[in-house]
């Protein structure tokens, strides 16, 4: 038999090549046997087989060995760096200045990046690290490989390694510092920081969109506001913003209309205009808009804006592209709380609601209730419950709360100054206005990579923070603005959105059940720790190039940090004392500083759980456009090894339990409280943590909360409690009977669940 070289050529078929070939990736890999791998690929030989599908067949394979032992992972993420460096290079690799130099020429690097590679080539050459690829496992640079590298625009083969690929983005952010640029490389690198993926997509290219979130305003209540709403949203879409939408403002149905003496239709037909622009608007097919709308529960069209994702009914009044979400104030919670009647207005006749919050907004509620503007009354508990209905049956509406997000914003010192919205995704808490569209840039710290032999490692996270926020600021300036109200928003109030991932998997390496006590410390300390440092990084860059140009309108101007927006004091008052002082001395760079973002596709390239939340499974189904793999929990798989449990019965056993091993007796109770799933949880325990966390969280935090078969009363008991904890936002209610593990027979290796458990594959996430 003969193999088809990559050149075309064809030659005899060497099977030593191939066994050479895997034994070189698995080398250090203990628990791996080559010979597997290599026996299988050679198994499937046939005559004129490219290498190219030879390769692949060697890293599927083994990718699916990875479900009875995770090492499989790292040798499969082994054998794909090697295919990508073919790709590449061919026999030899292209130094770094080279791929960049290449990408210029092919009209995917901007000049910038490419004069500051050519000025520092030899040291910038000299510092990739090619054995960092062993950082990944498998999906991790599955994910870098099919979505981030850049592809040469006709052959679509891959023209930079993923170690070029974090070296250009490090340079791309680096502000023409070479010392800035090689120390961001070794972060990104060692998968211990990433920032959001519009900023890896888009950094040193020739569209530099590397902002994550836009918040707009609601548009006017007239037809030129609306349609100029739809054009900035279509702009955003286009360079793949994540938006945050109010429609607040717009009259409702019924309403008059005084230019043609007519009736308004409400909101809802402009909608369903809105779903059909984000969905167009897809990036020439690479991903689709994504947007989240979001109505205060005072607006006569709320009952008819809770059924726009229902899966029955008028399809002229659904939108199945647009998430919804509730912008609720305190005082409609407090009359749920006592059974009282809330009243529904028409917009048009209370414009001044949307832009108060607190007492002013409950004095100015109260007013046009006693005038009697209302359109309608109902039990505040009927319109909750049909809140609660939305969510259980759509996983949408999402509960955020207005008061909380205005009392404890930076920005909404002054009067006047309100958060209307939050974003996409539920973690950016800005003020905007017709004028001013909010924008965030994000970026996650890898908690998992700061654990050490002595715990968890705070000094490694202080520099972490540090060297985050100065590159998380350096987007502000570099970023391309689709419309010119996000610029004037961000270069006014330069706020950032720092985040983490991989909590889950520092409570594995502590050996912490997620419910506990000492995870709860740890967390918050985490928090704090990086609220603290992220504060010390913005006046050090307010030292030296100026504070924000809003700083005196800020809460922090007149000392005011957000613990004591929730009451709390923080450890070690002294040290936050003296940052306070040093913080009205010299200003800030950034008015916000901390959002945790759902980080979806990031923690996968990253190889750690996502943001703060806990794990979803100890088993499942990963899909990639490879093939679709079982992967298992690598920490719950050591600690079973060193018991002597980790057997192919042992496995069996956690696929029919769908990934809990909560029944299995033989596996200690102790072990079994570690490794819960988010079903097996006490929902009470995450709003606690994200309560205690959110004291030092200056945005909010994409927090899901998931129940298994969600009833009308369990959710409405859930809510009330996270509002009464003082969070800001929650995000999805995750449901489970659509997500079950298949148990069509357990010898599968493979297991069907939804896009809960493949997080990558959620366009809402990224």
């Amino acid at each position: 038999m003969q193999v088809t070289k990559r050149n075309g050529h064809r030659e005899p078929v060497d099977l030593n090549k191939i066994v050479r070939a895997v034994g070189r990736c698995a080398k250090g890999l203990h628990s791996v046997d080559p010979m597997r791998v290599a026996t299988r690929t050679i198994s499937g030989l046939f005559d004129g087989a490219s290498t190219r599908e030879l390769d692949e067949l060697s890293i599927r394979t083994a990718a699916l060995l990875t479900g009875e032992e995770p090492e499989y992972g790292r040798l499969a993420a082994r054998l794909l760096s090697a295919v990508i460096e073919k790709e590449v290079g061919g026999h030899e690799i292209h130094a770094f200045s080279q791929s960049v130099a290449q990408g210029h020429a092919l009209g995917l690097i901007n000049p910038r990046l490419l004069s500051f590679v050519q000025a520092h080539a030899r040291k910038l050459n000299d510092s990739i690290e090619r054995s960092l690829d062993r950082e990944f496992d498998y999906f991790g640079l599955r994910t870098l490989y099919d979505r981030y590298l850049l592809r040469h625009p006709q052959q679509r083969t891959v023209i930079e390694t993923p170690q070029q690929f974090f070296m250009r983005i490090a340079c791309a952010l680096s502000g023409g510092e070479i010392g800035e640029a090689l120390a961001l490389y070794q972060r990104l690198a060692r998968l211990e920081y990433l920032p959001s993926s519009p900023t890896l997509f888009n950094a040193g290219t020739c569209h530099e969109q590397l902002s994550s979130c836009f918040l707009l305003d609601s548009p006017q209540d007239s037809l030129e506001s609306i349609y100029q709403r739809y054009a900035d949203v279509a702009q955003l879409s286009k360079f793949s913003g994540g938006i945050g939408l109010s429609y607040t403002r717009v009259r409702s149905r019924g309403s008059l209309i005084r230019s043609t003496n007519g009736l308004s239709n409400g909101i809802v037909p402009w909608l369903k205009t809105l779903d059909a622009s984000v969905a167009a608007v897809n990036q020439g097919g690479k991903r689709k808009g994504a947007a989240c709308v979001y109505l205060e529960p005072w607006h006569a069209d709320v009952e008819e804006f809770l059924e726009l994702r229902d899966n029955t009914g008028d399809e002229a009044r659904r939108t199945h592209n647009l998430n919804l979400a509730n912008w609720i104030p305190d005082l409609f919670m407090r009359r749920v709380d006592a059974d009282a009647e809330w009243s529904l207005f028409d917009p048009k006749d209370v414009p001044q609601l949307t832009d108060l919050w607190g007492p002013e907004f409950e004095r100015a509620y109260a007013a046009a209730e006693a005038a009697g503007l209302a359109k309608r009354r109902l039990g505040a508990r009927e319109l909750y419950a049909r809140m609660m209905r939305t969510l259980a049956q759509t996983g949408n509406g999402w509960m955020t709360f207005k008061d909380a997000s205005n009392r404890a914003c930076n920005q909404t010192a002054l009067a006047g100054r309100t958060v209307h919205l939050s974003n996409l995704c539920t973690e950016i808490i800005e003020v905007s206005s017709t004028d001013e569209t909010a924008v965030c840039n994000l970026g996650s710290i890898n908690l998992a990579r700061h654990v050490g032999a002595d715990g968890f490692d705070f000094d490694k996270l202080a520099d972490s923070v540090q060297l985050a926020v100065r590159q998380l600021d350096r987007v502000i300036d570099l970023n391309f603005y689709p419309i010119d109200s996000a610029r004037r928003g961000n270069l006014r109030w330069r706020p950032v959105g720092l985040g983490v991932m991989g909590l889950q998997d520092v409570f594995f390496q502590l050996r912490l059940p997620f419910d506990s006590e000492p995870a709860k410390a740890l967390s918050t300390r985490i928090a704090e720790e990086i609220y603290y440092q992220a504060l010390c990084a913005s006046v050090e860059l307010a030292i030296s190039q100026g504070a924000h140009p809003s700083f005196a309108e800020t809460r922090a101007a007149a000392g005011e940090l957000q613990f004591e927006a929730w009451g709390i004091t923080p450890s070690d008052p002294a040290r936050w004392q003296a940052l306070r002082e040093r913080i009205r001395e010299h200003g800030l760079r950034n008015s916000l500083l901390i959002a945790i973002a759902p980080t979806a596709t990031i923690a996968s390239i990253a190889g750690c759980c996502e943001c703060i939340e806990p794990q979803i499974s100890n088993l499942f189904k990963r899909e990639t456009l490879s093939g679709d793999f079982l992967v298992v929990n690598r920490h719950l798989a050591e600690e079973l090894k060193r018991l002597g449990l980790w057997t192919p019965e042992m496995r069996d056993h956690i696929k029919r339990a769908e990934g809990s091993i909560q029944a299995i007796a033989e596996i200690p109770e102790a072990l079994r409280q570690i490794y819960r799933t988010a079903w097996e949880l006490p929902q009470k325990a995450l709003i606690d943590l994200a309560a205690a966390r959110g004291a030092f969280i200056d945005q909010s935090q994409s927090l899901n909360l998931f129940i298994e078969n969600p009833n009308i009363g369990q959710l409405s008991s859930m809510y009330m409690y996270a509002w009464k904890a003082g969070l800001k936002t929650t995000y999805y209610l995750r449901s489970r009977p659509a997500t079950r593990i298949a148990q069509t027979t357990v010898a599968a290796t493979a297991a069907v669940v939804c896009s809960l458990e493949n997080p990558e594959s959620c366009e809402a996430c990224q």
